[in-house]
């Protein structure tokens, strides 16, 4: 296996050279290969998102949901209850990037508890 860096915007490490340039499928973001490493962030970079009970989230953790939510542009109904595992926290409107029944949405984090 190479030792290519993980994506300095969403961490994930499933990155692949072209050329001179690495390149994230995940979220899409392109840098230079000669660019210094920004592979890990330091504490202050770290992204907070906590539940609706207040504990914190962190990436990977399972997480079940409090209410029923419709998703919008579908008649897509996610019941209360549905364990959803392998969060991933992203900044934006939407605090966690996730997959439910095989659809990847995004969600927001007062609508969902540690489990």
């Amino acid at each position: 296996m190479t030792d290519l860096p993980p994506c300095p915007v969403c961490r994930q490490e499933n990155t692949y050279p072209d050329g001179g340039l690495l390149i994230c499928p995940d979220c899409g973001h392109e840098w230079s290969a000669d660019a210094p490493s920004q592979a890990v962030a330091d504490d202050d970079d770290r992204l907070v998102v906590k539940d609706a009970h207040g504990n914190l989230l962190a990436d990977g953790d399972s997480v079940v949901l409090i209410k029923d939510l419709r998703l919008k542009g579908s008649s897509t109904v996610i019941k209360g209850g549905t364990k959803i595992r392998g969060i991933r926290l992203v900044s934006g409107d939407h605090e966690v990037d996730c997959k439910v029944d095989g659809m990847s949405i995004m969600l927001k984090a007062q609508y969902l508890k540690k489990a």
